[in-house]
């Protein structure tokens, strides 16, 4: 008898564990969780897939660049992922070699693409978003008389090309724009440095730093985790200055990042939705609409964007979660935000939708530049050199 009920109760409890619709392995390159920013975004799409169609995601965390492959293929040989998504370009070799060696097995990748019958590629249009934080960068300076904007970016490679080709066109753009409006034309510059890292803080501060002394308004992180030491730098600057509000300012990235510091030190942010990416892949898989091919995220399908308030409050909960700020500072965040907003003048802000809605309807094609080539021209045309 006793035999029997143990029998039961062992039945009962495997009946009992969660059964999951799905499953999917999250791999990610050297930057890893805690930026704020695009590793992080990841994270927030894939729990929201996870809660939505009741997936189990499992983590792989890369420490070097020796990582990528193995982890990619032994995810694989375990057969049991629905799919493995790889969030990150530095993992497209890799996975361009493992994903012909399991024909079967879905894939999807992040930021390039891998032309493999099984891979979905999930790119971004970064040019367009950054095209609009670079003409608000370059009215910033001019406005308030500062010499330079600023920009931090990691590792050079192709898709960081899209982000500096489309914000020196947007400061182009920005500066025109001010002499239009104003009458005067201004004499603002560009700062810009590739660190060649994505991980080590401590050089996006003292890049920013570097930018700061000489007279930034503003700095871009183009670097993700590096935008802490970008901010930490923007912070020490204004406290030197006796000021709490910028500027200057840092501009953040792929997430909305308005809400760092206070709310009232990153005037925008360059939105790129790598969270829609990796929700939209698992919700294809879930559904059975899975294609091989690539999926193009822009200004059009809000891939990317500028950063609104509506995202803001989004995205101050975003940092509640992650444990950087309190529940109760929202109200204080909200208002700090709205005040540095309203402290410029609102042409400018109408400046930067007349430039959104005119690429939108396609009058304005930004540069996209994904070689080195095509970057060198794009500089040789936005040379952004102070007279």
């Amino acid at each position: 008898m006793r035999k029997a009920v143990f029998g039961l109760l062992v039945v009962s409890l495997f009946l009992s564990l969660p059964a999951f619709a799905g499953r999917v392995a999250l791999i990610l390159d050297v930057g890893g969780r805690g930026d704020l920013s695009f590793n992080d975004m990841g994270f927030k799409g894939t729990e929201e897939a996870m809660a939505e169609f009741g997936w189990e995601m499992t983590v792989i965390q890369s420490a070097t660049a020796a990582d990528y492959l193995p982890n990619i293929r032994n995810a694989a040989r375990t057969r049991a992922f629905d799919l493995i998504l790889c969030v990150g370009f530095l993992l497209a070799d890799a996975l361009n070699q493992v994903a012909p060696e399991f024909p079967d097995q879905k894939f999807a990748i992040i930021d390039a693409v891998v032309d493999q019958p099984n891979v979905l590629s999930i790119v971004f249009e970064e040019q367009e978003g950054s095209a609009l934080v670079g003409a608000l960068a370059g009215m910033l300076a001019a406005h308030y008389g500062y010499p330079y904007v600023g920009v931090v970016l990691g590792i050079e490679i192709p898709v960081l090309y899209h982000f500096e080709g489309g914000y020196r066109f947007g400061i182009d753009w920005g500066l025109k724009k001010y002499a239009q409006v104003t009458g005067e034309e201004p004499n603002v510059g560009l700062l810009w440095v590739y660190t060649g890292t994505f991980s080590d803080i401590a050089k996006g501060k003292a890049a920013a730093e570097a930018q700061l002394e000489q007279g930034a308004v503003a700095v871009y992180n183009v670097a993700g985790p590096l935008g802490i030491g970008i901010l930490e730098a923007v912070t020490e600057k204004l406290e030197e200055l006796g000021r709490e509000a910028g500027p200057p300012f840092m501009i953040g990235v792929d997430a909305n990042q308005d809400w760092m510091g206070d709310g009232n030190k990153v005037i925008a942010s360059m939105m790129k939705r790598v969270d829609v990416g990796c929700y939209t892949a698992i919700k294809m898989v879930h559904e059975g609409t899975f294609e091989g091919g690539i999926l193009r995220m822009g200004l059009a399908n809000r891939g990317v964007g500028i950063s609104r308030f509506l995202d803001l409050l989004e995205f101050i909960d975003f940092g509640v979660a992650a444990g950087a700020i309190g529940a109760e500072r929202r109200p204080e965040i909200a208002a700090n935000w709205a005040a540095v907003r309203a402290s410029l003048p609102t042409w400018i802000w109408k400046a930067v939708d007349e430039l959104e809605k005119k690429i939108l309807s396609g009058e304005i094609v930004v540069p996209k530049p994904a070689t080195r080539e095509e970057m060198l021209q794009v500089r040789e045309l936005y040379p952004l050199v102070r007279e």
